[in-house]
């Protein structure tokens, strides 16, 4: 939590020295209105020209924006590259692959992530001027969000293995779970390719009037009824994507753990695995999520975007999980399925157990 307040911290002080103003605006993506002809006068420029006031402009050129964000980003970047290569590339030497295809895919979600937060580092820098295109701005947008609930539900599957494996050994001996994991992985990147979709369907790149200055997903009209219908469905994938997998891990791991804890055996592997997971949802996509969703709620009921400023800071928190899900992994691997489920069956019925010996 330390970390989420230093985040916090240059963003309450930059509120603090804008005039009055400044607070009755900053949604999550900047409000703005198409300038006449919604084409530049140049013809070389292809982006909408959208017209903003003075204190978007502040906003979304300042210190926050262009040196803490992406400084941010930059760290996550280099933390969680290699060490998500070195989670694939040691799940590749694997021959289990039902234990280990939901960490792989896990890792190559967070590694698109990364991948794409490269080129948000440089629409940062350069003074949150985008110039790789609309294609390769939605892209990127559909890739963070995406990776968000991928990793979310990719999270919820894992510990739903695990608490079988720990709670209901009989059943998870009766599982095939090499095809459990097969066609989990492919569901989570199916439903949420589809449900990135509306992503693609809206202009994501701008051309700021009267500057010389593109931005990407940050100001966007929402004079059009196609972006305002992003609201509601941006609040339900909140609730399907975060809320609803959220409640399935607290019980999962709940259970686990109190199943955990009437046996006679060390489980402290296993209770690290708990506590991290637990972690990377308080501090990576707790904030996020629920600023988001209260955010969208004030937007769309009362018209007000006060929220902006701190979402901004989650957001950043939230590309963090993708520095932690590698060490998750390593400690979940780490704690082999055959083992748990047999301790299990012993802490349940040991004298059947003995009578096998």
């Amino acid at each position: 939590m330390r970390v989420f307040v230093l985040l916090l911290l240059p963003l309450m002080i930059e509120d603090s020295l804008q005039d009055s103003d400044s607070r009755n605006i900053l949604p999550k993506t900047y409000p703005g209105n198409l300038s006449n002809g919604s084409q530049s006068s140049n013809s070389t420029f292809p982006e909408p020209v959208i017209n903003v006031n003075d204190v978007i402009i502040n906003h979304t050129t300042g210190t926050v924006s262009t040196r803490i964000i992406p400084s941010a980003y930059i760290l996550a970047i280099l933390i969680g590259i290699p060490s998500n290569v070195y989670v694939l590339v040691s799940l590749s030497r694997r021959k289990n692959l039902s234990s280990c295809l939901l960490y792989f895919s896990l890792a190559v979600s967070d590694l698109l992530l990364l991948l794409s937060l490269t080129l948000r580092v440089h629409y940062h820098l350069s003074n949150n001027n985008w110039m790789f295109g609309e294609f390769a701005c939605k892209i990127v947008t559909a890739c963070f969000y995406g990776n968000i609930y991928c990793s979310i539900h990719a999270h919820m599957c894992i510990s739903l293995m695990r608490y079988f494996a720990v709670v209901r050994p009989f059943l998870y001996r009766t599982m095939l779970k090499i095809h459990y994991a097969i066609y989990t992985s492919l569901s989570i990147w199916i439903v949420f390719a589809i449900a990135m979709t509306p992503e693609f369907l809206v202009q994501q790149s701008y051309r700021v009037f009267g500057q010389e200055l593109v931005t990407c997903h940050d100001i966007q009209s929402y004079e059009e009824a196609f972006n305002r219908a992003l609201i509601p469905y941006r609040l339900s994938l909140i609730c399907l994507g975060f809320i609803a997998p959220s409640l399935v891990i607290a019980f999962v791991y709940g259970s686990i753990i109190y199943h955990l804890n009437r046996s006679s055996y060390d489980w402290k592997q296993y209770m690290k695995a708990s506590t991290l997971v637990f972690g990377i949802f308080l501090v990576c996509f707790a904030p996020c999520n629920a600023l988001l969703f209260a955010h969208y709620v004030k937007l769309y009921t009362q018209e007000e975007y006060d929220l902006y400023y701190y979402y901004r800071a989650a957001v950043c928190l939230c590309s963090f999980h993708s520095c932690l899900d590698p060490f998750l992994s390593y400690l979940l691997t780490k704690t082999s399925t055959s083992r748990v489920k047999f301790r299990s069956l012993k802490a349940l019925f040991p004298e059947k157990l003995k009578l096998c010996h």
